[in-house]
């Protein structure tokens, strides 16, 4: 297996970050855990914003805090994932959100690298005091849901979410 890196998003990856985002747009693919990256073309806007939403005085109002990471390849220093870590819930995330989303660039899927990211991010969860993390995934994202359960996720129940008219299926991770 590959050996990775878990950091906060840099204006090192600049470059990457603008290829990380248009890779999505490109695939026409959700955009889970990359934070304000869908509506933020430039990276340094991006890396100053994440950095804002991490602080409960700085967040937007309608936003929880929340902490961006990059899963990065140590072999070439190449940004494969984002993660991103939520403080608490408001009432959306209680229900479809969770404390966490995630996604792995499109040309680096199906390589395992989605579980080590979320095996990586959950002692952070502990150090800022979530000992039960919530993750959804939508029902038929069979990536999604293994990755969930490798990293001890148990099934809940599966709620429909109106906005997107989608199912999503609700895990519960003690730590």
């Amino acid at each position: 297996m590959e050996k990775f890196i878990l950091t906060r998003p840099t204006v090192e990856y600049a470059s990457q970050i603008t290829e990380y985002r248009q890779e999505f747009l490109d695939a026409g693919d959700s955009m889970d855990g990359t934070g304000p990256l869908r509506r933020i073309e430039d990276p340094e806007e991006y890396v100053k914003t994440c950095a804002e939403y991490e602080d409960r005085q700085t967040v937007p109002s309608h936003l929880v805090p929340a902490t961006q990471f990059f899963l990065v390849r140590k072999s070439d220093n190449r940004l494969v994932g984002m993660l991103q870590v939520r403080h608490c819930f408001n009432d959306y995330l209680e229900k479809f959100g969770g404390h966490i989303g995630y996604s792995v660039r499109p040309t680096e899927r199906r390589r395992g690298y989605a579980k080590e990211m979320l095996k990586m991010a959950l002692p952070y969860c502990l150090e800022i005091g979530i000992d039960k993390v919530l993750i959804t995934c939508a029902d038929g994202n069979i990536g999604s849901e293994k990755t969930i359960l490798a990293n001890g996720g148990v099934y809940e129940s599966t709620v429909h979410e109106p906005t997107d008219n989608r199912n999503l299926k609700r895990f519960w991770i003690k730590l």
